[in-house]
């Protein structure tokens, strides 16, 4: 055989491998989707993989006569401003830590790596004691605060990753041209720095959109509940809701498979130019 026909052989047997990998992988996944459209007689009492009649009253049960419109909608307010919150603070202390220097930065610096040492399970207790004391337990807030401080420390240290590979100079021919180093900061930073903050607002938005563990504990209300706790109210205590679990899932999940398929590109350009200094 010739080189190429060997090469593309070798290319083809690749990619056949990786399909047949993601497909064991995800089957959990396509199971849970195949489920969801399964009538309900069919989803407690076949084994098949595949429905045998696409049916849409699992979805209409779920999105019309349960809550967990509310609670997606409760997961999206948390999600989108706690990356929010994440992002702009992780600008501003990334920066600080990149271009000044000193002995409280120096102290700063060590103090985020080792907070990244701690797991986020020995949290739960000090900061149930904090949100209770301030009158914040069961709201929305509490969860909003406690997703932004546990994504902080690996926000910032990604942020300033690409901050340090910006020359300096960089910003000093523009303060040369008139401006300021806050706008130096705003008009060219930022800008350059946009991979790695797409990577740090898709990190945390996944992070805070599938959290369970300090929702259980902060949150208590229906009104309040995130959709991970919303996933809950299906398991019942001597049975489980199956179809509508499995529904509910699938319903939790797509958008952010939707998100990641939109965002991959930025998501491997901010991982890729982070690692490298120049």
């Amino acid at each position: 055989m010739k080189p190429r026909s060997i090469a593309q052989t070798k290319t083809v047997l690749t990619y056949v491998a990786l399909v047949l990998i993601i497909l064991v992988v995800d089957f959990p996944f396509f199971q849970m989707v195949s489920v969801s459209f399964k009538t309900r007689q069919e989803a407690l009492g076949s084994t098949k993989f595949f429905p045998q009649q696409i049916s849409l009253d699992n979805i209409i049960r779920v999105w019309t006569h349960t809550d967990f419109p509310h609670n997606i909608l409760n997961s999206l307010i948390v999600a989108v401003s706690s990356t929010i919150c994440c992002i702009v603070i992780a600008i501003i202390a990334g920066y600080a830590l990149s271009r000044f220097r000193g002995k409280v930065f120096s102290a700063y610096s060590v103090l985020l790596l080792l907070l990244q040492l701690f797991p986020s399970i020995l949290l739960l207790i000090p900061l149930f004691v904090i949100f209770t004391k301030l009158g914040l337990v069961d709201t929305l807030f509490s969860c909003i605060l406690a997703y932004t401080t546990t994504n902080l420390a690996f926000s910032i240290w990604m942020i300033k990753g690409f901050i340090d590979s910006i020359p300096f100079d960089l910003e000093e021919a523009g303060m040369i041209d008139g401006c300021t180093q806050f706008s130096a900061f705003t008009r060219l930073i930022i800008p350059i720095s946009m991979p790695g903050i797409s990577t740090v607002g898709i990190f945390t938005f996944i992070n805070s959109w599938g959290e369970y563990t300090l929702a259980s504990i902060l949150l208590r209300s229906d009104s309040n509940i995130t959709l991970t706790l919303g996933l809950q109210k299906f398991v019942m205590q001597f049975t489980s809701d199956w179809p509508s679990l499995m529904t509910a899932s699938t319903i939790a999940t797509l958008p952010t498979i939707v998100f990641l398929v939109f965002a991959q590109k930025y998501l491997v350009r901010g991982m890729s130019a982070g690692a490298v200094k120049g």
